[in-house]
């Protein structure tokens, strides 16, 4: 599969996840979205913080801020609104969490 057909069908099943979302009582802002090779280095290569192999310089991933009732969700309650919504993106077929990074979505599975 093309790297653009990935990057589109990301970001449909990520506009998804942003409805889900709001119907579990839920609410989304990007983090971190795009990382650009300028600043981070191509995919592959290491530079700043960015991961040499982070999918965020492919338009692969993206990091939710994640809000309820209008407060923004840290700690505890964060990882676990996080843990419910990567459930959901599994399912859609978005790769499963990665372990201490709980706002990180990314989807490569279809790779």
């Amino acid at each position: 599969m093309s790297l653009s057909r990935l990057q589109r069908d990301f970001n449909r099943k990520a506009s998804l996840l942003a409805l889900v979302a709001v119907e579990m009582g839920y609410e989304l802002t990007d983090g971190d979205a795009y990382r650009d090779p300028r600043v981070h280095g191509e995919y592959g290569e290491k530079a700043s913080y960015a991961a040499t192999y982070s999918e965020h310089k492919r338009r692969l991933a993206r990091d939710y801020n994640i809000f309820k009732d209008g407060e923004y969700l840290q700690g505890q309650e964060a990882e676990q609104a996080h843990k419910e919504l990567h459930t959901v993106w599994q399912m859609m077929g978005g790769d499963p969490a990665i372990p201490g990074d709980a706002n990180h979505y990314q989807y490569t599975a279809s790779q």
